[in-house]
């Protein structure tokens, strides 16, 4: 191993170092926090550096150490939302057998995140008409949507679960929805209530991709039968 190689451990390895990045990291965590705490009771465009580092309990100047200005900050937490999103989708984006209580198990999830951060969904979407940088995080931010969910709709009509139409077409429509649903309900205080709002998107999605199959009302009670009805199959 080269010395610079060992020198770089060393550094990362000295318990100074360590606590430095775990301040730098709960500050920047601060700061989002802060932004979050304000977007849910104002407009984006009310924000203001000084504003959020008042909300974030530390010093103007430390702003800029992690983010390049305001539209910077909320390209950030678009796209932690976008993970977010993507980590509750997986289910019905990628998992095997009965779509129906994978594609609730995903939408669960879908209204849960947006259920605790919609503002920013809400102030991207508000401000990128005005700004060319949101505007290209907003329309990346859902063609990437669009991308999942055609390519998932695809799937599910060559194995003839879902009958043949423009699969993108439809994609777009489902996912434009969702984000016009979400965005009003959950995107300022008070928000919506959650479980009809689930129930909405839950029963547009499985009328329009599954033939209209009928939906049940919680997705544990679903969890349930399948429980049961895989113990009688055993015993």
């Amino acid at each position: 191993m080269s010395d610079t190689k060992q020198s770089q451990i060393r550094r990362r390895n000295d318990p100074r170092n360590r606590r430095t990045l775990r301040k730098s990291e709960r500050t920047r965590q601060a700061i989002l926090d802060a932004a979050l705490k304000f977007l849910w009771t104002h407009p984006f465009r009310d924000l203001t550096v000084g504003e959020l580092m008042s909300l974030a309990g530390t010093s103007r100047p430390a702003f800029y150490q992690y983010f390049e200005d305001l539209h910077g900050l909320m390209e950030t937490l678009l796209h932690a939302i976008e993970k977010d999103i993507f980590g509750v989708a997986t289910p019905w984006l990628q998992g095997e057998g009965d779509p129906l209580p994978l594609l609730e198990e995903s939408m669960e999830g879908l209204v849960r995140v947006c259920y605790q951060q919609g503002p920013i969904l809400r102030a991207v979407s508000d401000a990128a008409p005005m700004d060319e940088r949101l505007e290209k995080a907003w329309t990346n931010f859902l063609k990437d949507f669009d991308d999942a969910v055609t390519q998932r709709i695809e799937q599910h009509q060559k194995t003839g679960l879902i009958l043949p139409f423009d699969a993108r077409s439809v994609a777009i429509a489902l996912n434009r929805m969702d984000a016009y649903l979400l965005i009003h309900h959950f995107g300022r205080r008070p928000r919506g209530n959650r479980d009809s709002v689930r129930k909405a998107i839950l029963q547009v999605w499985v009328s329009t991709l599954y033939s209209g199959q009928a939906v049940s009302g919680d997705v544990s009670e679903r969890r349930a039968k399948r429980a049961k009805t895989s113990r009688s199959k055993t015993s």
